[in-house]
């Protein structure tokens, strides 16, 4: 295989000038960068990305941090940065989060390592004793779906959960229900997620202002735990005529629910997810679009930005959140409002 010294000598130039037309740098003349072009041609020439990455003073890999990597959501982002950081000169490396000391780990070694040029942080509010290390840290570092002052200074991308809950609140009332519940995982939990008590906060606030309760079930998330939930509202004292999920994933849960105690969707029971996954099409599941594909698209090219140059003010991007009317929900039966 051709090297470097046999471009060189081939051109009839020196190895640092042919390393300065592989780097494409503006200080070579326009004839000598033609001859080193075709010499790159005539021999095949391949560069070596290590040797090309230590004289940019790059290691040529971006790396994402994610948590919970075979939920939906945290596939439609990968789905969108790699269609972004597919078509660059970088490889991808994925670490998946399911414990905070994992998280912990990721956070104090890459972002100050040299082995990567940026990261991705998805999903995953940082430690407020991070943070100053983020922001002032060697390596880029762009923030995906987390809210608050812990990303305070970091480029963002993230949608509006608390204006995605109320635009199912608002959407419901206007159907006419004013028997409403809500089915969500657990407030409380390791990571510091807030996305589930957002999408609460503005359902409940919008209603609430419209003189309409809701009844709220809380507990594990995924769609088994969302279905002994929605059961428990189904069968008590109130029955809801409307359930609010605070994830697709969980609204499917609830249409189990619903199917098992022979209920019709949308003609004894509305349901509405939040996401917008792959699956809430085909089953024509009503729901709030959350802009997952896009938010991880719009995170890797801020990335690739900051990697370039880095942003004197972080930016925010902002996804605002989409109501998605499909065939789960309707005005309820007379009588069940």
């Amino acid at each position: 295989m051709a090297t470097i010294n046999d471009v060189a000598a081939r051109a009839g130039v020196s190895r640092t000038t042919t390393s300065r037309v592989l780097n494409n740098r503006p200080t070579v003349d326009a004839d000598t960068r033609r001859r080193v072009l075709a010499a790159i041609e005539d021999l095949k020439y391949v560069p070596s990305r290590s040797a090309r990455g230590l004289s940019l003073g790059r290691t040529w890999t971006v790396d994402i941090v994610a948590s919970y990597l075979t939920r939906p959501q945290a596939v439609e982002r990968l789905r969108g940065a790699e269609s972004v950081l597919g078509d660059t000169s970088f490889d991808l490396v994925i670490h998946n989060v399911e414990t905070p000391d994992r998280r912990e780990k990721y956070l104090r070694e890459l972002p100050t390592s040299n082995r990567t040029d940026g990261v991705l942080l998805v999903s995953l509010p940082p430690e407020s004793d991070h943070l100053q290390r983020l922001v002032g840290g060697p390596v880029p570092l762009v923030v995906i779906d987390v809210h608050g002052p812990s990303v305070d200074g970091l480029p963002v991308v993230r949608g509006d959960d608390v204006a995605g809950g109320s635009l199912a609140g608002r959407y419901l009332f206007a159907l006419g229900h004013r028997s409403i519940g809500f089915v969500s995982d657990s407030f409380d939990n390791p990571y510091g997620f807030t996305s589930s008590r957002d999408r609460y906060d503005g359902f409940t606030a919008v209603l609430r202002d419209l003189g309409v309760d809701v009844e709220a079930a809380l507990g594990a998330h995924g769609s088994r735990s969302a279905r002994e939930l929605a059961l428990r509202l189904l069968t008590g004292p109130t029955p809801p005529s409307a359930i609010f999920a605070a994830s697709d994933t969980q609204a499917l849960g609830v249409m189990s629910a619903a199917r098992d105690l022979g209920l019709q969707i949308p003609g004894d029971l509305t349901v509405i997810g939040y996401d917008d996954i792959p699956i809430a099409e085909p089953i024509g599941l009503t729901t709030i679009r959350q802009h997952l594909f896009d938010s991880g698209r719009v995170g890797a090219e801020l990335l690739l930005a900051e990697i370039e140059h880095r942003s004197a003010t972080p930016p925010v991007v902002l996804l605002d959140p989409e109501l998605v009317i499909r065939a789960t929900s309707a005005s309820p039966k007379e009588g069940r409002a």
